[in-house]
């Protein structure tokens, strides 16, 4: 079973419309970095389960009834009476996406560690808002130190919203902390090079690899997706055609869809992988990646959806 921890909220995405004085209306998505990831891997057919806090409000109801359509267990869901986090979207010329975050007082950043996962657990991923606010940050954590210990194939992918790192310099130590316990870094090459403080991407994605992690994933937009071992780049795909309405949950997608492809195989050592493994499993996320672009909002695809023909 693929474990995802973090954050569930609700994007309020710019509507088609416009209103007076050039204003698009904003729509409720729901979402959250470990959301959409917990949501593609349910989707992709395997076993998922998410971790977090949520609130018992009418999006914290939402949320939940959209885990369970899309096959996620919800028994590891802690509730709480506080409000969901929300984050209002801007959209470039580009379609990419741009956040404000809403977060004080917020459900999902009160969780609290539950002890050891279940023994189905496999994998367990983390990352954004998460590994970010306290005090939940510091439980995640806990969590994905105890459970690299176990074994499990621990993966982590930053998402960084600067805006939210009130200590740029103390965030990217800790970061540097957890590389020791994370079998798998997937990130794109802006937050790689912001976590590096400008260096260049596949240059920073080295010294990770030096410092511990397994192997590094990384994503360059149009340009396709990377993977990077201690042995150097085993794999770099092209990104899969797509038309595109907006990028809001394309890595998450990568992420899940990556760890998809893991557990149908019973991967739990990335790093091992040959080149012709890495080109697949990229090549895959590739694929699920494009068709969430191809629709507004975060909404991953089903199996059916990658089968499905043009």
């Amino acid at each position: 079973m693929i474990v995802v921890g973090g954050e569930a909220l609700v994007d309020l995405v710019p509507g088609e419309s416009n209103l007076d004085g050039g204003l698009r209306p904003l729509l409720p998505r729901l979402g959250g970095g470990p959301y959409n990831v917990a949501l593609a891997a349910g989707r992709l057919g395997v076993p998922a389960a998410f971790l977090s806090r949520v609130s018992t409000d009418r999006f914290g109801e939402a949320l939940i009834a959209r885990l369970r359509a899309s096959q996620v267990d919800t028994t590891l869901v802690q509730r709480g009476d506080e409000p969901t986090t929300l984050a209002v979207v801007a959209l470039d010329e580009t379609g990419s996406a741009h956040y404000t975050f809403y977060t004080e007082g917020t459900a999902d950043r009160l969780f609290t560690d539950p002890g050891p996962l279940p023994e189905s657990a496999r994998v367990l991923s983390l990352g954004t808002l998460g590994m970010v606010l306290e005090p939940g940050a510091s439980a995640y954590e806990s969590l994905l130190r105890r459970e690299s210990e176990r074994g499990l194939l621990t993966a982590l992918d930053p998402n960084i919203r600067s805006a939210l790192i009130a200590d740029p310099a103390a965030y990217r130590a800790r970061f540097a902390s957890w590389l020791p316990h994370v079998r798998l870094l997937k990130l794109s090459v802006e937050d790689a090079e912001w976590l590096a403080d400008g260096a260049d991407a596949v240059t920073a994605a080295r010294s990770w690899l030096d410092a511990g992690a397994g192997a590094v994933v990384l994503t360059h937009g149009a340009d396709g997706l990377s993977a990077h071992t201690r042995e150097g780049e085993p794999a770099r795909v092209p990104s899969a055609p797509a038309r595109l309405v907006d990028t809001i949950g394309a890595g998450d997608t990568v992420q899940g869809a990556l760890l998809a492809w893991f557990a149908k195989r019973d991967v739990l050592d990335p790093a091992a992988l040959d080149a012709a493994g890495w080109t697949e499993a990229l090549t895959y996320a590739a694929r699920a990646a494009a068709v969430t672009v191809s629709r507004s909002g975060a909404e991953p695809p089903t199996e059916a959806d990658l089968d499905a023909p043009g």
